[in-house]
């Protein structure tokens, strides 16, 4: 059996004789540990506990680096999660919390999961993965495991939400690539927005020759194709209530008719459905179908708009441009001006990453020879107005359609002129002490005020007198 490197740490720290009396024994199951120096680690780990205190929590917040490495926290006494249990671990940064008295064979247990964690981490850090959902930051990566895992380990539904752009497509694909019971077989995609009503049980079922006027010969519908592989169906939400009905039928059953035949056919494959609508409140409004949306979402994995992940907006820009060069055969630009990495920054993208692809794709067009694509490479129509330090200007994309649509709303439920400035400035100061995880020095430079203006603005929000 394979040996798994991770680290192991003790809380409190000076607590290792119990702790090193498990550490044998997962030394035994197949863990190869080792110490984190000076308190910082890489990769994933174990962390055993004998108490459950507000600084095991603060370790596990450092031990985890906002989520980039796995922890599996171990108690290694019963009591030790008495109270809240488990819950404040897994929010402090544990990606799982075990007891070691709550298992016959508690190192095995607590190996197989980092042996599982190791393989799954491979596989994002693959170029399958990798070059195709590009992004590093940590909210990223933890969507990519958990991708990975449920493609390789599970043979769930899917239902992938998230706004145009996003790419839902491109995860329908790779669960499709890394399922080992499917991969080797076909992927059929079917854009249900394109589905003529007339046409609609043929696409999915297929027909027999002359089952209707033009029907010249059999074919073999989205069923019939998907066997044994996946069957990806996007914009699911747009299929009329009678489809629906029937795709729940095989769904359920494997079994579906031609059109125009009497036989019986048999089907297995694994579902992948999309949507930027809200099945939730469709299904409340009869628009969609409960028991279909329940078998749809065995799984459903919800993929961050570009403004809830800037991080990626550099990455992805340099990949696009790398792509752009490989596509045309000529040398092309490596990287972009600084100017340019502000623009990509700045600005609003609606159309988020399909969006970002498409801008890059014309600047890399306009751009002649090697070198940094410059600010003349930028279209004319997508360069900031009045761009300098001194414009006064804020940076182009804010207010955003967001931003407005929220005005509008308050607008128009009565909300007066000062109160929504009042809601905007507590809403500021609560994202500005939030991004900078409580530290009011760096949120108070955010917002351009000072320590006390800031810590007046919190009492005034929090109803306290100022003074």
């Amino acid at each position: 059996m394979d040996t798994v490197r991770a680290w192991v740490a003790f809380h409190p720290p000076d607590d290792e004789e119990r702790g090193e009396q498990a550490v044998a024994l997962l030394r035994r199951a197949g863990l190869d540990p080792y110490r984190p120096r000076h308190g910082r680690t890489e990769g994933p780990g174990v962390l055993l506990f004998t108490t459950a205190d507000h600084a095991l929590t603060e370790r596990l917040g450092g031990l985890g680096d906002g989520g980039r490495h796995r922890i599996l926290a171990v108690a290694l006494t019963r009591t030790a999660l008495d109270g809240a249990g488990p819950w404040p671990l897994l929010r402090a940064g544990a990606t799982d919390v075990l007891t070691w008295d709550a298992s016959a064979t508690p190192a095995e247990d607590a190996v197989r999961r980092l042996r599982r964690w190791a393989a799954v981490d491979a596989l994002v850090a693959s170029p399958l993965v990798s070059d195709n959902l590009v992004g590093a930051g940590p909210a990223w990566q933890r969507l990519l495991r958990d991708i990975v895992e449920m493609a390789v380990y599970s043979d769930a539904s899917v239902l992938v939400t998230g706004e145009s752009g996003t790419g839902k497509e491109l995860v329908a694909r790779l669960v499709h690539a890394l399922d080992p019971r499917r991969g080797a077989e076909q992927l059929v995609l079917l854009d249900c927005t394109t589905i003529v009503p007339a046409l609609a049980g043929s696409e999915f079922f297929g027909h027999e020759k002359g089952a209707f006027t033009g029907a010249l010969a059999s074919r073999d519908g989205a069923f019939a194709l998907a066997d044994r592989g996946t069957l990806f169906l996007d914009e699911v939400g747009e299929l009329p209530l009678e489809l629906q009905a029937e795709l729940l039928r095989v769904v359920q059953e494997g079994t579906y008719k031609r059109v125009g035949s009497n036989t019986w056919h048999t089907t297995g494959f694994r579902l992948v459905c999309a949507t930027n609508r809200d099945l939730t409140t469709d299904e409340g409004a009869r628009r969609f179908r409960g028991d279909l949306y329940h078998r749809i979402a065995a799984w459903t994995c919800r993929l961050p708009s570009l403004r809830e992940r800037p991080e990626d907006i550099l990455p992805l820009a340099r990949h696009f441009l790398r792509d752009a060069r490989q596509g045309d055969g000529t040398p092309g630009a490596e990287d972009f001006d600084p100017a340019v990495c502000r623009l990509l920054m700045e600005r609003h993208y609606p159309g988020n990453v399909r969006e970002l692809r498409q801008l890059v794709g014309r600047m890399a067009r306009r751009h002649v020879g090697s070198g940094l694509i410059s600010a003349g490479d930028v279209p004319p129509e997508e360069r900031p107005p009045g761009a300098g330090p001194d414009s006064g200007e804020p940076p182009r994309g804010w207010p955003d359609a967001g931003f407005e649509e929220s005005i509008r709303t308050a607008l128009a439920s009565g909300v007066c002129l000062k109160e929504i400035g009042v809601r905007a400035r507590e809403t500021a100061v609560l994202i500005a002490v939030r991004e900078a995880d409580g530290n009011l020095q760096e949120a108070a430079r955010a917002l351009g005020v000072t320590d006390r203006a800031l810590q007046l603005r919190r009492r005034a929000a929090n109803g306290a007198p100022e003074g």
